[in-house]
């Protein structure tokens, strides 16, 4: 018998699987000691009260049960999806069960995340409202002499403030010309320009935002690239509604940059303009060249086009948004200025 099931590690560190059967009870696989708050989560989550959960003793071979488990439901063979965050050890270890194949089941749990309802929705406008708040907070305290990690300090004492746990990632000056920035020690001085993105999660639910300012006056330079990036994010913004591949969002920023003489292609917006979002701060789909796939209402993305000079600064603004009936709605302003950067907030 041609079993599908699905294979994903979560609850703790040591819990191997969550086993969810089409047509049967689904079965967790975990150690003993982790069986009480197993059964728990388990009966109060999406299993349901008819998951049965099988616990193994530290010395115990934990795949076995899943040979078990699937036994008592009657399965001679099984074709497990394994969701993409499984580690690669859980994965391995049940594919050698002799009567187990194991698959990608991606397709199956991407296609399934991909669009949220109205209260995952409700959820990520409440994370990336307290992320922008946390970053304003911090943004008034900044002063010369600040290093990067102080600067996130602020940033995740004014999450921790607002009731969330939160962070940001720091790059300043040249750095911010680094998407993800470098680990090389870095002071705000007058002029600065900084780079942050990061955010924070509500129920389990992401928020991901970029903001980019400058400590002081910004150069003229900095100004004109300001005004390209914000033009790019809006485009992306305009571009989004449902029927529309999720490759020509991208186009659409990408094409201002290149425009404003920042191209060809990646030379310059050396990323796609955005990526799905939800429980994991990265999830399918992707606004990306060549994706053909079609936006659909209720869908959530990051929309962050960048520019980024090397040697001299980046500038990247993201906000995330989410697709509606009739086109696309940020989460949160747009950042007005590299000065004054939340004074819409």
């Amino acid at each position: 018998m041609e079993y599908f099931t699905g294979i994903r590690w979560g609850l703790s560190e040591r819990l191997l699987a969550a086993l969810i059967p089409a047509s049967s009870a689904a079965f967790l696989v975990t150690p003993k000691f982790e069986e009480e708050r197993a059964m728990e989560q388990a009966h109060q989550g999406p299993l349901g009260a008819d998951a049965d959960v099988y616990a193994w003793e530290e010395d115990e071979d934990p795949y076995a049960l899943i040979a078990s488990g699937l036994k008592d439901r009657g399965l001679a063979t099984a074709t497990i999806g394994a969701e993409e965050t499984v580690r690669f050890v859980f994965a391995d270890r049940t594919a050698q069960l002799p009567t187990v194949r194991v698959v990608s089941g991606t397709p199956v749990t991407a296609g399934c995340r991909m669009v949220k309802d109205d209260h995952e929705v409700a959820l990520m406008r409440l994370a990336c409202q307290v992320t922008l708040k946390a970053y304003a907070a911090a943004w008034q305290s900044l002063k010369v002499g600040m290093t990067q990690s102080d600067f996130g300090d602020l940033v995740a004492l004014a999450h921790r403030q607002l009731g969330f746990a939160g962070s940001a990632g720091v790059q300043v000056g040249k750095f911010s010309a680094l998407p993800h920035g470098s680990a090389t020690p870095q002071v705000v001085g007058e002029g600065t320009i900084l780079l942050i993105d990061g955010g924070c999660k509500v129920e389990g639910y992401s928020s991901d935002l970029s903001r980019t300012f400058v400590l002081g006056k910004p150069t003229q330079r900095m100004q004109d690239v300001f005004e390209v990036e914000h033009e790019a994010q809006t485009a992306a913004l305009k571009a989004a509604r449902p029927g529309v591949a999720c490759g020509s969002v991208d186009e659409a920023a990408r094409r201002v940059i290149t425009a404003a003489g920042f191209g060809p292609d990646y030379k310059y917006f050396t990323h796609r303009v955005g990526h799905g979002m939800g429980m994991d701060g990265h999830e399918w789909p992707y606004l990306v060249r060549g994706n053909q796939l079609l936006l659909s209402p209720g869908m959530v993305f990051s929309d962050e086009p960048g520019i980024y000079i090397p040697g001299e600064f980046g500038v990247r603004l993201e906000d995330d948004m989410v697709i509606t009936e009739s086109g696309a709605e940020l989460f949160t302003p747009q950042s007005p200025s590299l000065e004054a950067p939340f004074s819409n907030t």
